[in-house]
Parts: structure tokens; sequence; C-alpha cells
């Protein structure tokens, strides 16, 4: 009976200890695609950006597609031959600010984005090069963009995750956070603009599948396996159709 008892609790306190408990960093993916841009005629339109967008670059707020679940306005403006300007906004709030600068040579793109829907500002800055020109009428930022470098700012970088054999919680330093059951049903992420929901399922001791929704629609899938002996978690990231849209790691954190 006394080894009985030892045996359960021992069961219980390795699985208090799961690999996923911890704080985590994330090694911040370059995108996959290329960024595709065209400022000209006094229209900005870009794909692997923020988004796909097409708005009148003038300067002024436009409504975008009820789709957007963290902006419904957004603003483009031509700062100067090398430098494009977009604002992204909800309910008149600035939730991101993203700023195109183009080097001298036209060879390389910088992108400076400001994500301000938290507590704190997050950073990321992007490097592309240069695959191919825009047309000759077109502003310098025009043509396709292919990502080498990326860095985002620790703020915006750090989850801590727990997990138990009832669920699955996450919560960052900025103030978004869930706590969702292993039972198939939906939780919302609290202090989340976009007002997402997430369910969890516990595939094995360390891997955990978790599927995101809005407005009742799944828009990704998250797939979260525990590796090289509990220091990193390998993140496979699907969209809405099931095509692997990334894969990137994260690291615990000693």
């Amino acid at each position: 009976m006394r080894t009985l008892i030892v045996l359960l609790l021992l069961s219980r306190a390795l699985f208090s200890q799961s690999p996923f408990d911890g704080t985590w960093v994330t090694m911040p993916p370059l995108p996959q695609e290329p960024a595709v841009y065209l400022l000209a005629r006094g229209v900005f339109r870009c794909s692997g950006c923020m988004g796909n967008i097409e708005v009148e670059a003038d300067g002024y707020d436009h409504k975008v597609a009820a789709e957007a679940a963290y902006w419904d306005t957004l603003n483009a403006q031509m700062v100067d031959a090398h430098t494009v300007e977009i604002i992204a906004k909800k309910a008149g709030k600035t939730m991101l600010t993203e700023v195109d600068a183009i080097s001298p040579d036209e060879s390389v793109l910088t992108q400076l984005v400001k994500d301000t829907t938290e507590s704190e500002t997050v950073t990321i800055e992007t490097r592309y090069r240069r695959i191919d020109k825009g047309p000759d009428d077109s502003h310098a930022i025009s043509g396709s963009w292919r990502a080498y470098k990326t860095n985002r700012s620790r703020n915006g970088s750090i989850i801590k995750y727990k997990c138990t054999t009832d669920g699955f919680s996450a919560e960052t330093p900025l103030g978004e956070r869930f706590n969702a059951r292993f039972d198939g049903k939906d939780y919302s992420v609290e202090d989340d603009p976009g007002r997402t929901m997430v369910s969890a399922k516990l595939l094995s001791p360390d891997t955990v599948e978790l599927t995101s929704k809005r407005n009742g629609e799944v828009v990704a899938i998250k797939r979260m396996s525990v590796v090289s002996g509990g220091k990193s978690i390998h993140v496979v990231f699907k969209n809405k159709d099931g095509t692997t849209m990334m894969t990137f790691d994260m690291q615990k954190e000693p």
C-alpha cells in the first residue's frame, strides 16, 4: 500500500514538472514568402507586409474590411522618395505604425513596426533584400523583397507557459493571458484587442496543439513540441486553410 501511494505521488510530481513549465523566448521567424509592394498613382498596395493592403496613399484614415481583427482604418503616405509610413488604427487608437525606409542604392528595405496594442510598445525591425524592381513610374519601395534579418524587442518575445493534466495556460509580461482546459472548449485570451478564443489539446506530455478562433472561425493552429532535452520548443504554425505558414523555435530561460 505504501509503495502504491509513493508511486502515485511520484507520478503527480513528475507531471507537475511539465516540460512546458517556465518562461520562453521566441526566436523571431523570417517571413517565408517575399513581400511585394507597389506605390504608384496615389495608391499603396502590399502583400506579405502588415497584411494584404490596398489603400489610397494620401495620409488620411481609410476604412478597411471588417475581417481585420486589430484595426479598422489604414493610413498610408509617402514621406519622401525613399520612405513610406503606414498607420493602422482601431476605434481611433493607433495599433500599429510601420515605417519602410529604402537604402540610397534602393537594394535594401528596412521595415520598423511599432505595435502599440499592448501596455508597452513592441518593436519589430526586419531587413529585406530586393528581388525585383517595380514599374519605372512607381515609388522606390515598389517591387519584391525577401527578408534576411529580423529582431523583436524583448518585451514582445517572452511568454510563460504552464501545463497540467487539466489544461494549458500562457501569459505575457504585457498582460495577454489564457487558461484553456483540455476539454475541447474555447477560452478567451484576456487583454487581446482581437478577441481571440483558444482551445487546447494535449497530444503527448511534450506536445500541445492550440487552435485560435475569431468570431467562431479558426484563424490559426499552432502545434508546439518540447525538444532538445527540454531546452527549446519547436512550433509549427498553420493558417486557417491548414497550409504551413511558418516554423520557429522558442528557447527556455534559465
